[in-house]
């Protein structure tokens, strides 16, 4: 039986992302075992050290280094605080840099609720109080941009200068999401003008996920770097077995499915808020023109720039150009 190229390298991605069932500090992967704890990270970064705050009744782990005024960077799924590890020792060289895993990530806390992106960003308006910074730079990728726009809009005067990579706040738009893909448009890599975020439903089930996914997340990790990468080898081996790790326990999957079943609050919340008057640069690749679109309205004077070459993943696939795009706004 012949079988179609896609799928090969479909089965030959998933036979190399890890399939553990806790977080834990070794993860074995088609190339041996890798050393996958935050320990471990932050070793391959000089001048870098894990933290934790209490904020907002929630315990927040955060990685932080260089000096400066201070950046946050907010990670989305399936990621971590690793997600920016290309850019932070550069970005470091002239700013304090602080990667945050936000509530239900990583090595932070994952409660029972407080999902919705208002109350995320309470948390890190309450952890720049707790680590004694009036202000920051915030720069949000995916959920974490969500958080971000959040935080701009409910607490301004907090916010200095605000980036938004490739993913805007969840609006009324949301609610139109089809179910079923437009004929023809949806194959192993994303049409960008048909997106289908099937995940978005998937992921509003309770329990469910949990029961498929427990030991297993890598598997569908792997499905959405092809779908929404154009250099999937941007995200090698080592950060596909830190990121199984991290969503692999019931716990990991039930926390980062709340992010999502809170869309309907986040969509009521958005409607409420006003325009953004800080200054905000959009950075967008397959969310280009729905990123744009947003930010005219919500935040008017924005600039809006299109990453050429990347997928969803900014800051691992073209860590050079958003490094470049940051050095100009940030300065």
């Amino acid at each position: 039986m012949r079988i179609k190229s896609s799928v090969l390298c479909f089965l030959v991605g998933i036979a190399t992302t890890v399939l553990a069932a806790t977080p834990t500090s070794a993860q074995s992967t088609a190339g041996g075992t890798i050393d996958v704890s935050d320990e471990a990270l932050v070793a391959t970064l000089p001048g870098f050290r894990s933290g934790n705050v209490e904020a907002n009744g929630v315990r927040l782990h955060f990685v932080a280094g260089g000096s400066g005024n201070l950046v946050v960077l907010l990670p989305g799924w399936p990621e971590t605080w690793w997600g920016y590890h290309k850019i932070m020792p550069e970005l470091a060289k002239t700013h304090r840099v602080l990667s945050l895993d936000i509530r239900g990530m990583g090595a932070s806390d994952k409660p029972a609720g407080g999902y919705d992106k208002k109350t995320m960003a309470e948390d890190v308006s309450q952890l720049l109080i707790q680590l004694g910074y009036d202000k920051a730079d915030i720069v949000g990728h995916d959920i974490g941009a969500m958080v971000a726009f959040s935080l701009a809009a409910n607490h301004p005067n907090q916010v200095q200068r605000l980036v938004m990579l490739d993913v805007a706040h969840p609006s009324a738009g949301y609610l139109k999401i089809p179910l079923l893909p437009d004929k023809g448009t949806f194959g192993d890599k994303i049409d960008e003008d048909h997106p289908y975020f099937w995940w978005f439903a998937f992921h509003q089930v309770k329990g469910l996920p949990e029961d498929l996914l427990e030991g297993r997340a890598g598997l569908e990790h792997a499905w959405f770097f092809r779908y929404m990468m154009k250099d999937e080898a941007a995200i090698d081996a080592r950060d596909r077995a830190v990121y199984a790790a991290a969503y692999s326990s019931r716990d990991a999957i039930r926390a980062s499915n709340g992010w999502y079943q809170a869309f309907a609050q986040d969509v009521a919340d958005d409607a409420g808020y006003s325009k953004l008057t800080m200054p905000v640069l959009g950075l967008g690749a397959t969310a280009y023109s729905r990123l744009k679109a947003t930010l005219d309205v919500k935040a008017p004077g924005s600039k809006t720039i299109k990453i050429e070459g990347s997928g969803h993943f900014i800051a691992e696939e073209k860590p050079d150009v958003l490094l470049d795009h940051l050095g100009d706004f940030l300065k």
